[in-house]
């Protein structure tokens, strides 16, 4: 890895153009996305776009191909497009009007993770002005800040079209050190149904917030189980599966019997550990034995339970070729597994050996004043011309 500080002015500069674009999840990021095809095609690289149902969001999926026009094979350069709100935080600048300071470029999205793909696309004109070997890939996505949504779209449409790549790296921040596993993720939304009434007059109601309790504390139960027996890789920050509830509403006035409550609970398993099975002891609890006491009390009782979201874990081979060469380029061999997710399990789970490597603290992700150090922009560009220097022809 260069020592080189100083970071390209032609990456700061598409950096700060994507972010001055405000694509936080709940938003359209067609902006972005459209601006990035159009810089593509320039270049004579067409992109193709895979929209959401309401056509206000986009993946996109460009190759720069190989010196005899070859398309399949080569690497994967992948990031999600989409930021965390900046609401209710307290910005020393605007979040979406990028600024340096004291070695860094400050702005909503700078960290996660706009600083790999904007240091990514300042290398596009050295991807066409040398003779490939094997072709390189941009996979843009969308809504990955709200379960990893958009990516899988994608995912299906290369295998559709018969692309098959041969490793990717995911460019979440990392400090540019490399990361070969995170957990999976997965996230259900709970509604309890009981029967609202006059609080004077209890025994004619059916309480939906004491029933969501019980369930919130069987979710902990497990948790706590979990936690205490495994199983266990002393590799993650955080070595066990873990489940929490993040999320309740129910209730209208403390004078009247609930007659909903609603919330929202995650588990987020190590590899190897089955999602299914956590969510199968979940589902059997409230089926099998708090429903029935809540019939007894009211005939129309009921639990629902829905899955939002779903992220396979990442586990990567030390084996596979896109694992030699990243640790080969950044000179780290440290066995580094993490608690949060990624694109990377899905790229995996496609058939796509995939890393995780790129610029900035992930500590800073999803914070007020989110920036990534310009030191780190220079190791990232230094990176990925290595990157693509080992795909040039002889």
């Amino acid at each position: 890895m260069s020592t080189d500080r100083v970071a390209p002015q032609a990456a700061v500069d598409w950096i700060q153009r994507l972010v001055g674009i405000d694509t936080t999840s709940r938003h359209s990021n067609l902006g972005l996305i459209e601006m990035v095809r159009d810089t593509l095609r320039q270049a004579g690289i067409e992109s193709h776009l895979s929209h959401d149902a309401s056509g206000a969001k986009a993946n996109l999926y460009a190759t720069v191909p190989a010196a005899d026009g070859s398309t399949q094979g080569g690497i994967v350069l992948s990031g999600h497009t989409d930021v965390v709100p900046v609401d209710g935080r307290d910005w020393d600048s605007d979040p979406f009007r990028p600024e340096v300071r004291d070695g860094r470029l400050y702005g909503r999205g700078t960290c996660d993770m706009k600083g790999y793909i904007g240091t990514a696309l300042s290398l596009l004109p050295r991807m066409t002005g040398i003779a490939l070997k094997k072709p390189i890939h941009f996979a843009l996505s969308y809504d990955e800040e709200v379960g990893c949504v958009g990516a899988p779209l994608m995912l299906a449409q290369l295998k559709a079209r018969g692309v098959r790549p041969d490793g990717c790296i995911v460019g979440e921040p990392t400090s540019m050190r490399v990361i070969v596993a995170h957990k999976g993720i997965n996230v259900w939304r709970c509604c309890v149904r009981g029967h609202a009434a006059h609080s004077s007059l209890t025994p004619k109601g059916l309480n939906a917030i004491e029933y969501a309790a019980q369930l919130i504390c069987f979710i902990r139960e497990q948790a706590d189980r979990m936690r205490a027996a495994g199983p266990f890789d002393e590799a993650f920050d955080v070595p066990f599966s873990t489940a929490q509830v993040g999320t309740i509403q129910g209730g209208i006035a403390v004078n009247t019997i609930p007659g909903q409550c609603q919330f929202e609970f995650e588990h987020r398993n190590l590899p190897g550990a089955d999602p299914e099975q956590f969510y199968a002891r979940i589902q059997s609890y409230a089926q099998d034995t708090l429903l029935p006491r809540m019939r007894r009390e009211h005939p129309d009782a009921a639990i629902e339970l829905t899955s939002l979201a779903s992220a396979p874990s990442l586990d990567a081979s030390e084996q596979a070729a896109i694992t030699q060469l990243v640790r080969a380029l950044t000179a780290d061999t440290a066995h580094r597994k993490v608690a949060y997710g990624t694109e990377a399990g899905q790229f995996q789970q496609a058939g796509i050996p995939a890393v995780i490597c790129g610029p900035g603290d992930i500590q800073q992700a999803h914070r007020a004043n989110e920036f990534v150090a310009l030191e780190q922009v220079a190791q990232c560009h230094t990176f990925l011309s290595n990157v693509i220097d080992s795909l040039a022809q002889p």
